[in-house]
């Protein structure tokens, strides 16, 4: 099986994975943070596990970057890549105030799994498969997809900050963000990712970037709605025109 075979096959499992993983969501939490819960077999520390199953997304992309024809356009988009998961990767895990939470092996697994599978079939078709024109930095395509990329990187790791920076309540307990895009949405650095990886689509230009942006909302927004669904549940005072993912409107 050659290197483009090998790209179909996983770009359309993707699609599936994804269609899978939104239906499985709409009906089960995935059992972390907040919706921690036993029964899902053996746990790690969070922080351990944000870095472990993150890693594969910093290393798989690399390894195809490096063994490619190397252009200024190339390493553009590995910087572009690598300035949100580095962050992922390297910072969020000791940002977040649930890092010392259990975080269920198998999610773990999983997450390992789907970041090879992306890393793949992101980086053999950009850097392989692909061909970009000399110009494509100042067309419309990457012009746009780079705003909406470090708009959703700017929104999403503000929100991280914001989260990781309250004070916990009276007992210990969560308490109502309502700071930054907090104030339109319950989870904005949901909101924020879904953008940015659209944006990566775009300023690729690439089945594999849809891919992901196509995941991506499918794996968050099911969260984003269970997160609203808590909220509204444990806060009666919460605030009645938020919405759960999409400001203004879902």
């Amino acid at each position: 099986m050659n290197l483009e075979s090998t790209f179909e096959i996983l770009l359309r499992a993707q699609f599936v994975f994804a269609a899978v993983t939104f239906l499985s969501l709409m009906f089960v939490t995935a059992p972390y943070g907040r919706f921690n819960r036993g029964g899902w077999g053996p746990a790690i520390k969070a922080l351990y596990g944000w870095i472990i199953m993150e890693a594969p997304a910093v290393f798989m992309i690399s390894y195809w970057f490096l063994i490619s024809d190397k252009s200024y356009l190339s390493v553009v988009f590995i910087i572009i890549w690598l300035s949100h998961y580095l962050r992922r990767t390297f910072h969020y895990p000791f940002q977040t105030k649930g890092k010392n939470k259990p975080f269920p092996v198998l999610l773990v697994l999983m997450a390992i799994i789907f970041n090879c599978m992306n890393g793949f079939i992101n980086g053999v078709e950009i850097f392989h498969l692909n061909e970009y024109s000399s110009g494509w930095l100042f067309g419309w395509k990457f012009m746009l997809g780079a705003v909406l990329f470090y708009l959703g990187y700017y929104i999403n790791a503000r929100s991280d900050h914001i989260l990781s920076n309250m004070e916990r309540g009276p007992d210990g307990g969560y308490t109502i963000p309502h700071e930054g895009f907090f104030k339109y949405v319950s989870c904005p650095h949901y909101f924020g990712e879904i953008v940015q990886w659209c944006g990566w689509a775009m300023l690729t230009w690439s089945w594999a970037g849809l891919a992901f942006a196509v995941y991506t909302f499918s794996n968050l927004a099911p969260r984003a709605f269970s997160h609203h669904k808590w909220y509204k549940k444990e806060f009666k005072d919460y605030p009645g025109n938020r919405k759960a993912l999409v400001p203004f409107l879902v």
